[in-house]
């Protein structure tokens, strides 16, 4: 983290002065990179209690850091507006830019559904971890603003759209992600328990977004496209819920894919000419969802223990093997992996609010560890 964020002096009282350090994006920031940031702050905040303050207001300024950047146009520094849409009192009303270094082009700027409710979970975290309700605030008006930009429909049916456009009105790529509807239906429904538990919002906030995505998985397949991120990330949403009809069928693809094809593929030493073509981040993405869906599976475990030792020189000692514009993700997420502990962190809120229970304040909100 400190290669990522660094240097930062846990010793001395938070500073408020401090700008976290450049996550490979536009202007430095990247949703998606920042994102697992702000979770393994919150991770080491727990991890190491001592200290645990210095690291919650590391993930404070991270967080207001992304908003005054992502949260407002491409313009030289200096003279960025609000998105369309976001007021000063309402920063995330206009959404979050992902941080591509391109504004345009088949790789460039915009949003992604799957950028912004992985955005939102990190939110949810810090309001948890901090017990500040502006954070689970901040969550809710971002999910409220964005949900209805990426729904359509086809042949009479609703679906969504992968990307859209930094002013949210124009349609990027019109595919719908493969974990898009499940991602906002099971964050979505960590929202709303935040909240209740809060008290910040009423009862049914963002109940009628929850039922669209409930409707949409309904009348559509659950399928992974076999990248590795893709099965990490489709554990880890699984991990929340194991027993309904979704999660076992989402489950029970990507562990044959673990199994079948990326562990074995994955476990292969490194050479000068393979590391060029294996994405980093994309097979820590899988180990991490492994270790947090984890139960009854030992020997994945010990698949996952193989990959990230061969990766590990690499992240920790070999400064330059890699395109600098890459390390930032590449290290956030091997952290991740190494110690999800955030991210199993809420399976008990979600647990919860499926029984029908709203007072959550009387119950464990996060992950011991």
């Amino acid at each position: 983290m400190q290669k990522v964020y660094g240097p930062y002096d846990l010793s001395a009282q938070p500073d408020a002065t401090w700008e976290p350090g450049n996550a490979g994006g536009h202007r430095g920031r990247y949703l998606w990179t920042d994102a697992f940031g702000i979770i393994n702050f919150v991770t080491l905040s727990q991890a190491k209690s001592i200290q645990g303050p210095a690291y919650l207001h590391l993930a404070r300024q991270l967080a207001n850091t992304v908003h005054e950047v992502l949260g407002r146009e491409r313009e030289p520094s200096g003279s960025q507006a609000r998105l369309p849409g976001a007021t000063d009192e309402a920063p995330l009303r206009g959404g979050l830019r992902i941080g591509k270094l391109g504004a345009s082009g088949p790789d460039g700027d915009g949003m992604y559904h799957h950028y912004l409710t992985l955005w939102m979970y990190a939110l949810d975290v810090l309001a948890r971890a901090t017990g500040e309700t502006r954070w689970i605030v901040l969550a809710i008006q971002l999910a409220q603003s964005i949900h209805p930009r990426f729904m359509v429909e086809r042949r009479g049916e609703e679906s969504m759209v992968w990307k859209i456009s930094i002013d949210m009105r124009r349609i990027l790529v019109g595919s719908k992600g493969h974990l898009d509807d499940v991602t906002g239906f099971v964050v979505y429904r960590m929202l709303r328990g935040t909240a209740r538990r809060f008290g910040t919002h009423g009862d049914d906030v963002l109940t009628p977004e929850i039922e669209q995505y409930a409707r949409i998985m309904e009348h559509g397949d659950i399928s992974l496209s076999g990248d590795p991120l893709d099965l990490g990330m489709g554990l880890w949403v699984a991990h929340f819920d194991r027993d309904a009809a979704w999660s076992r069928e989402l489950s029970s693809q990507a562990l044959d894919i673990a199994q079948r094809r990326f562990l074995a593929a994955a476990a292969k030493p490194l050479t000068a000419a393979s590391h060029l073509h294996r994405l980093a981040f994309r097979e820590f993405g899988a180990c991490l969802g492994i270790k947090c869906y984890e139960k009854g599976l030992e020997p994945l475990k010990e698949g996952v223990k193989t990959v990230l030792d061969i990766w590990k020189s690499k992240m920790t000692e070999d400064e330059a093997y890699e395109d600098e514009d890459l390390r930032p993700i590449n290290l956030v997420m091997y952290a991740a992996a190494l110690i999800p502990g955030d991210l199993e962190g809420v399976a008990q809120i979600l647990y919860l609010e499926v029984l029908g229970t709203t007072d959550l304040c009387h119950h464990a909100c996060y992950h011991p560890r």
